[in-house]
């Protein structure tokens, strides 16, 4: 995707991507079921649903639920997906199913850490704090090429070719130079995510 014509849908307020890139990138949720995606564990809680296109984890307080991992596995790749997640509330998003980008409700804060809202979970804190409150849309372009990992939060470049050559933690497993599934983080909170898209690279 060109980046000026990310950067302008943002601006417009459209959840839509530029569309001059479309053909590139495949969905990764059909906003109708769970086609393509399986829970990490299958005793545990399944929070998951689809609703109006949104494919949500509801959780009460200190309940527990079940990550969601990709049926398919991916190396290279660009990721776009947007996610919403209430104020106090925890979430990741993990690429290969090994590297976490944190999902947190921590807009009060105001303050960009290595457990925060974008943050390569527990490895490198986002360049800036630019998550938004808990009742709106946030949007991610995240890219990992060989062990490098470069993150666009709500139209800000975060994180640029950060190298992260171990798991954050939670990892599907630690060969980290393997392809590996995607997977979203149902364990810890509410969440919610909505068009998410995958660009293969270097094939």
């Amino acid at each position: 995707m060109k980046t000026s014509a990310f950067f302008f849908a943002l601006l417009l307020g459209t959840a839509a991507f530029a569309a001059d890139d479309e053909k590139d990138f495949k969905p990764l949720f059909n906003g109708k079921d769970m086609t393509g995606w399986h829970v990490r564990k299958p005793e545990s809680h399944n929070a998951w649903k689809v609703e109006d296109g949104v494919l949500k984890n509801v959780l009460a307080p200190k309940e527990h639920g079940v990550d969601l991992v990709t049926d398919a596995k991916f190396r290279d790749f660009t990721v776009q997906y947007e996610y919403m997640v209430p104020d106090g509330s925890n979430s990741g998003f993990y690429l290969r199913g090994r590297h976490e980008i944190q999902i947190l409700g921590d807009y009060a804060s105001g303050k960009a850490t290595k457990g925060g809202n974008g943050a390569i979970y527990n490895f490198k804190e986002p360049s800036e704090f630019v998550s938004k409150p808990g009742n709106e849309w946030q949007t991610v372009e995240a890219t990992i090429v060989g062990n490098k990992i470069t993150v666009i939060l709500n139209g800000k470049k975060i994180h640029d070719a950060v190298e992260c050559d171990k798991p954050t933690g939670s990892q599907l497993d630690n060969d980290v130079k393997e392809p590996g599934a995607l997977f979203l983080q149902g364990d810890h909170g509410t969440v919610s995510f909505r068009n998410i898209r995958i660009k293969e690279l270097g094939k």
